[in-house]
């Protein structure tokens, strides 16, 4: 049997573009009924840090496979950064074991490094960990926590001690928060404010973000703070050793995650664990 010659191509964002790769996206992931044309014009297009960076491979006519970015911004060792988050990868099951993957990073990251973007970072799971680092030149920086416990989270004030924070402005935090699959509220509790996600882990509800003082001008629901939250992510200011929370095994983890980091400035830069800030609204877009 013939392999098929792969042409690759940047990312068409039109509306025919996304519905290709919405097409594509629930052949390869029947389950996950949150994909659809609205989801990728909000992740691709609708973004206010920019439109997404990436690369369709086609055999024909035929999309054969697909892999982007989505940019953000980050405080990088001290510096404001445009950055890249890594999110959906998807290959047609006729198509799968050609390398595809691994030729669609390259190109994205080759692009985003000449639209001057200075890393890519993303949150894998066990599987596809190894191919990002071993294939693509990542750095694992370290397994998130999953925190589950009762009571407000443990969040001391920032102390400015961070490599790695992602930047939240107004607008950002207001389109991260009109998913259209997802409907969150927000919580207040003590010197704290907490978006909560309609998402559950052990029984707990799933948080998406918080902060210290007065609440983000948001509009969502408000509601009382459940007594069982979740919280996954990096952050040097908890205090989880003197919480009521506890980190979940990994045993016990349906999908243990995995911070993970490409420098794209040259420099060859890492990132140390215990200065990283990551939590859900950072890399949770699905």
């Amino acid at each position: 049997m013939t392999t098929p010659a792969y042409d690759l191509r940047p990312l068409d964002l039109s509306a025919e573009g996304l519905a290709q790769v919405n097409t594509l996206l629930r052949l390869v992931f029947p389950h996950a009924t949150h994909y659809s044309e609205a989801l990728l014009r909000w992740q691709y297009v609708d973004n206010p840090d920019g439109l997404a960076v990436g690369y369709n491979a086609w055999a024909g006519e035929e999309l054969a496979a697909h892999y982007v970015t989505i940019p953000m911004r980050a405080l990088v060792h001290g510096r404001e950064e445009r950055g890249l988050l890594s999110l959906n990868t998807a290959t047609a099951p006729t198509h799968q074991g050609k390398g595809l993957f691994t030729r669609l990073a390259e190109a994205t990251y080759r692009a985003g490094a000449e639209q001057g973007f200075g890393f890519v970072v993303g949150v894998a799971n066990a599987n596809s960990t190894h191919g990002f680092t071993k294939k693509l030149g990542f750095q694992l920086v370290s397994p998130l926590r999953a925190m589950v416990g009762i009571g407000s989270l443990p969040l001391r004030p920032d102390d400015g001690n961070v490599q790695f924070a992602p930047m939240h402005s107004e607008a950002k935090l207001h389109w991260r928060t009109v998913h259209p699959a997802h409907v969150y509220t927000l919580a207040a509790q003590p010197h704290m404010w907490t978006v909560l996600s309609p998402k559950r882990m052990k029984g707990a509800r799933f948080v998406l973000a918080t902060g210290l003082g007065g609440a983000p001008r948001l509009v969502l629901r408000k509601e009382k703070a459940p007594a069982l939250k979740a919280w996954i992510g990096l952050d040097p200011s908890m205090a989880w050793t003197s919480s009521a929370y506890l980190n979940v095994p990994m045993r016990l983890r349906p999908s243990p995650l995995n911070m993970i980091f490409k420098d794209l400035s040259g420099a060859a830069r890492k990132l140390d664990a215990s200065k990283v800030r990551m939590e859900a609204i950072d890399f949770d877009v699905l």
